[in-house]
């Protein structure tokens, strides 16, 4: 399966495509305040993984833009590996992962059956 691209535009499309699970997850789930507030935080979780997946993306596409440039060098080469925040966002969305799957088994536990 072919993912787009989080930098080309896409971005806005799923962050509703988000809205639009965790308003379907919400109408599956019984109607009480331990479920919204359970369906909040996915949706909270899911919005700041992609958050932290373009960000990580972003850092990618600099070291490309700094290895294709037309005046290839040491120094440009060593700025372009020294973006911390990408490992920052990476360490992050194991934070988040190990969330979502907690709050998905939890989810699950909570579907009505049908």
């Amino acid at each position: 399966m072919v993912r787009p691209s989080l930098a080309s535009g896409e971005l806005p499309r799923r962050v509703d495509a988000v809205r639009e699970a965790a308003d379907r997850l919400r109408s599956a789930l019984p109607v009480r305040e331990d479920c919204t507030v359970l369906v909040d935080f996915l949706e909270d979780d899911l919005r700041e993984g992609l958050a932290a997946l373009s960000e990580v993306e972003s850092h990618f596409t600099d070291v490309l833009g700094a290895i294709r440039s037309e005046r290839l060098s040491p120094i440009t080469l060593l700025e372009a590996s020294e973006d911390w925040r990408a490992l920052e966002r990476l360490e992050y969305l194991m934070v988040v992962v190990a969330q979502l799957r907690r709050r998905l088994s939890q989810a699950a536990g909570k579907l009505k059956s049908g």
